[in-house]
C-alpha cells in the first residue's frame, strides 16, 4: 500500500478490528496466522516521493522561516510514516511470539499513524504535502539489517533509533520556542502540542521494545546489556550522543546500568 492516507486509514482499521475482538477471537487470529516472510520483501509500501538521499544530503532545517519550518515538520512526518511500517513489519516478520507482542505492536502502528496524520494536516495548512522535501532512509535500513533476528530488531530499532526521539523531541520544542515570526506563531504552538503527543506515546513505544528485548534475551539465556553491545557492533548501529532525556528513558524502561552505558564507545 503506497498511498500514505490509505495506509493510515487501514492501520487504524486494523487496530479497531483487533480492539473490538473478544479474547477467543484474538487467540484464534493468532493461531491461524501463517507468517511467510521473505528476504526479498524488504521494501514497504511507500509513495514515489519523498526522494530518498543519504543523511548528509538532507538540508539543515531552520524553523524560523515558513519553508524551513515546513521542512522540519516534513522530516518528523517522514519518521512517523516509517514508524508505521516498522511496527507493522515487527508483526508480520516475526512469528511465534506471545499474543500480547502482536497486540502491542499493532497499537504502536495505530499511534504512529495518528502522529503522521496530525503532521500531514499541519503540512497541508503550511501549503505542503508529505513528499515535498527530500528525506533519508536510516530507520528502514536498520529494519532490513535486523530482518532475520527479532532480538536484534527490538534492540536496535525501538530501543536505539526510536529512543533517539526521546532525546531529540525536547530539543526540537526548545528550538520552536525561539521562533519569533508572527506568521508562524499559531502553527509553531500547534507543532509543539503535536510533539507533546508524540513524546508521550513514544515513551510507550520504546517501552514495548524494551519489554520484548528483555523477554527474548530471557528466552535465550542472554544477558541484555552485553548482548546489546554485541548487536550494536554487529549491525553497525549509530553511536548515541547526548544530551539524553534520562527521565523519558527511565519511563520507557531503561535500567540505570543501561543509562550509564549511553554514549560509551
Amino acid at each position: 500500500m503506497q498511498d500514505p492516507s490509505e495506509k493510515v486509514a487501514s492501520t487504524h482499521q486494523l487496530w479497531s478490528t483487533w480492539r473490538d475482538m473478544g479474547a477467543d477471537d484474538a487467540h484464534r487470529w493468532d493461531a491461524d496466522a501463517q507468517l511467510t516472510p521473505s528476504a526479498h520483501h524488504t521494501v514497504p509500501g511507500r509513495p514515489a516521493q519523498p526522494m530518498l538521499v543519504p543523511p548528509a544530503q538532507v538540508a539543515q532545517r531552520t524553523p524560523h522561516t515558513p519553508e524551513g519550518f515546513a521542512a522540519l515538520m516534513h522530516a518528523i512526518a517522514h519518521i512517523e510514516f516509517n514508524a508505521i511500517n516498522l511496527a507493522l513489519d515487527a508483526i508480520w516478520r516475526f512469528g511465534g511470539m506471545p499474543l500480547d507482542y502482536y497486540r502491542q505492536w499493532l497499537q504502536v502502528a495505530h499511534e504512529e499513524a495518528t502522529h503522521f496524520g496530525l503532521l500531514r494536516d499541519l503540512l497541508a495548512d503550511l501549503g505542503h504535502r508529505y513528499g515535498d522535501f527530500p528525506a533519508h532512509d536510516g530507520l528502514w535500513e536498520m529494519c532490513v539489517k535486523t530482518q532475520h533476528d527479532p532480538t536484534a530488531r527490538m534492540a536496535l530499532v525501538p530501543r536505539t533509533l526510536e529512543a533517539r526521539g526521546l532525546d531529540a523531541t525536547p530539543l526540537i520544542q526548545q528550538r520552536l520556542r525561539q521562533v519569533q515570526a508572527p506568521a508562524l506563531r499559531e502553527r509553531v504552538a500547534r507543532a509543539s502540542a503535536i510533539l507533546d503527543i508524540i513524546l508521550r506515546d513514544e515513551i510507550g513505544h520504546v517501552a514495548v521494545g524494551n519489554r520484548w528485548y528483555a523477554w527474548l534475551c530471557a528466552q535465550q539465556g542472554l544477558s541484555p546489556v552485553p548482548h546489546y553491545r554485541h548487536l550494536a557492533r554487529l549491525h553497525a548501529a549509530p553511536r548515541l550522543r547526548g544530551p539524553f532525556n534520562l527521565d523519558a528513558r527511565r519511563s520507557a524502561g531503561f535500567s540505570e546500568i543501561e543509562l550509564a552505558e549511553l554514549g560509551k564507545p
